[in-house]
């Protein structure tokens, strides 16, 4: 066995150049394969251009809730003395997290939708029931900032359990969140009318976007 594996070099070594090799086989091209995806990620040019201001303060947010975790952790099973106002404002945090994530969902159209009745609809019939839930859609989130202020309004002086700060604090990033997939499924609606159509009628349209 050592023979033969000291001898597939040389063989290779004293192959006449006017023959080729034989070709690679299958787990020699998956190595070339991702030996030329990591070439193309190193000349890849990075872009921030694509992100908005709810990305960075989403993302904020969620490195802000990533620490208190962390220091409710530490606290806990290191200093044997756990910080409870850490669990709380984690939980606050996450609320951020997902109100202000729902924004971006809203802006790149990858909430939950089925697009399988449009692949037998007629286009006119199509674009006239993607344009009816566009409407749905911001109506709806209108509707729902509406609401989150009339609960502020309501039950805006609550203190925290642990902080005893205004709760009012939590309630108004939720309605900013919904202020900002207000104003993004606007700005989607607009787009989806001026184009011609939307992601549930042309879903292949909106795969360079992932």
């Amino acid at each position: 066995m050592h023979i033969h594996a000291k001898a597939a070099p040389l063989a290779a070594a004293s192959h006449p150049p006017n023959h080729p090799l034989p070709p690679a086989g299958p787990h020699q091209a998956s190595v070339d394969e991702i030996v030329h995806s990591f070439e193309e990620a190193d000349q890849h040019e990075v872009s921030l251009a694509g992100y908005q201001p709810e990305d960075w303060i989403c993302l904020a947010i969620f490195w802000t809730m990533a620490m208190l975790v962390f220091l409710q952790f530490f606290s806990r099973y290191v200093l044997n003395d756990s910080y409870a106002w850490t669990e709380e404002l984690a939980v606050y945090c996450l609320i951020g997290v997902v109100f202000l994530g729902a924004a971006m969902c809203v802006r790149a159209c990858r909430h939950i939708q089925v697009d399988f009745l449009y692949r037998y609809l007629p286009k006119p019939v199509g674009r006239v029931l993607s344009t009816v839930i566009d409407i749905l859609r911001t109506a709806f989130f209108g509707y729902a900032v509406w609401l989150t202020y009339r609960y502020i309004v309501l039950v805006g002086d609550e203190p925290m359990t642990t902080l005893f700060w205004n709760k009012s604090y939590v309630y108004w990033v939720a309605l900013a969140g919904f202020v900002m997939m207000f104003l993004r499924s606007l700005q989607v609606s607009v787009q989806n009318w001026r184009q011609g159509y939307s992601i549930l009628e042309n879903p292949a349209a909106y795969e360079s976007l992932d």
